[in-house]
């Protein structure tokens, strides 16, 4: 029984006494994906410098990967421009003609070159051939 002052028309979110509400129902299902996508999206934007330097030398990666971190953990979004800054510029490596450079002054100063674990050094040496020694025979193909 509806009471007196009802209309004869309601509308279909209002639901009798003990029934179940699908429209409260609906929405819960829906805040939640809202609030699942909404977080899934904050978190892949804060990981796109990390994404934009997988490529880049590890020093690089590193610097990117504490960036973006301090942003999420302080909500200082210069954090974040400055990661992705750092992840958008390819820097050039310093280090393998530093090393080459080192490596030619000791030679030119008649020093043995130590083992200083440089960038570009060889991990095989390799000897030149002997003066008697030829180049190995290539089988001639037979038609």
């Amino acid at each position: 029984m509806l009471h007196p002052a009802v209309t004869g028309h309601l509308p279909f979110f209002i639901t009798a006494p003990g029934q179940t509400d699908g429209l409260f129902n609906a929405m819960i299902v829906f805040l939640v994906v809202v609030v699942f996508s909404v977080g899934l999206f904050y978190l892949r934007l804060h990981a796109l410098p990390e994404h934009l330097a997988h490529g880049a030398s590890k020093v690089q990666i590193q610097i990117v990967g504490v960036l973006a971190l301090l942003a999420l953990f302080t909500h200082n979004h210069i954090f974040w421009i400055g990661a992705l800054l750092i992840a958008l510029v390819q820097f050039p490596n310093f280090s393998a003609p530093l090393a080459s450079m080192a490596q030619s002054l000791e030679r030119l100063a008649g020093r043995a070159p130590q083992d200083a674990g440089y960038a570009s050094r060889p991990a095989v040496e390799v000897a030149p051939p002997a003066e008697n020694e030829h180049p190995p025979a290539v089988p001639e193909r037979v038609a």
